[in-house]
């Protein structure tokens, strides 16, 4: 096996990006990303913003190590659970500023912003329990049925997608809707889509990709 060089290399970028967006403080957070029976996974106490594929391990669906010297995440078991659970290819945890100030207070971050349907909407706020144990993985698990993302309360945030770049992605969004609903309750009480308005935006996004002409095909010579 060689390691999935590619896929670390890949990793350590997503982990540069997502340290130059201050969604991590020093060695604060984790990302995977699944391959066949392996995940790839950043090693524990890993610094994002210097992070090198070295950093990344890959161990098996039993979390084994079977490439790297070094221990990984000490959330290895929630990223595994997530894996098993949801069939997602990456994971992204983060202890992002303003989604952890957000899970500090509310129980459920309402769906404020029709954006907010690409995390399945509402995000739910997984209950506290001690960083690295079966508890938090559990925890998180139950947050994030039927939703891509969930808060973690007095701790941080998680994604999970289809792809790192997309999870990565929902990472970002999360953080923004946070921060939009942080500046909005800052106001007042935030107007929340209810299931009507959200269900009309879905059924309008599936009607223009309906009519979405398809692409012509290239001119040949």
């Amino acid at each position: 096996m060689n390691g999935h060089s590619a896929i670390r290399e890949q990793v350590a970028d997503a982990c540069h990006r997502i340290a130059a967006h201050g969604l991590v403080v020093t060695e604060a957070g984790n990302v995977s990303v699944r391959v066949g029976g392996h995940v790839v996974v950043t090693a524990t106490n890993a610094r994002f913003e210097e992070l090198t594929a070295d950093q990344v391990v890959v161990v098996d669906l039993d979390g084994e190590r079977v490439h790297g010297d070094l221990e990984p995440t000490s959330e290895l078991a929630l990223h595994l659970g997530i894996y098993r659970h949801f069939g997602a290819s990456a994971v992204v945890h983060t202890h992002a500023p303003m989604a952890t100030a957000v899970g500090l207070v509310v129980d459920e971050l309402p769906c404020v912003h029709y954006y907010m349907l690409k995390l399945g909407g509402s995000v739910r706020v997984a209950p506290y329990e001690t960083y690295g144990t079966p508890e938090l993985a559990q925890s998180v698990l139950t947050a994030l049925e039927g939703r891509s993302a969930a808060l973690m309360a007095n701790h941080g945030a998680v994604t999970h997608a289809h792809s790192l770049d997309a999870a990565v992605d929902q990472a970002l969004l999360l953080e923004w809707a946070c921060t939009l609903y942080r500046n909005a309750a800052s106001m007042g009480t935030p107007r929340a889509l209810d299931e009507d308005r959200q269900r009309a935006v879905v059924e309008t996004a599936l009607a223009r990709m309906a009519t979405r002409p398809a692409s012509l095909p290239e001119e040949t010579s």
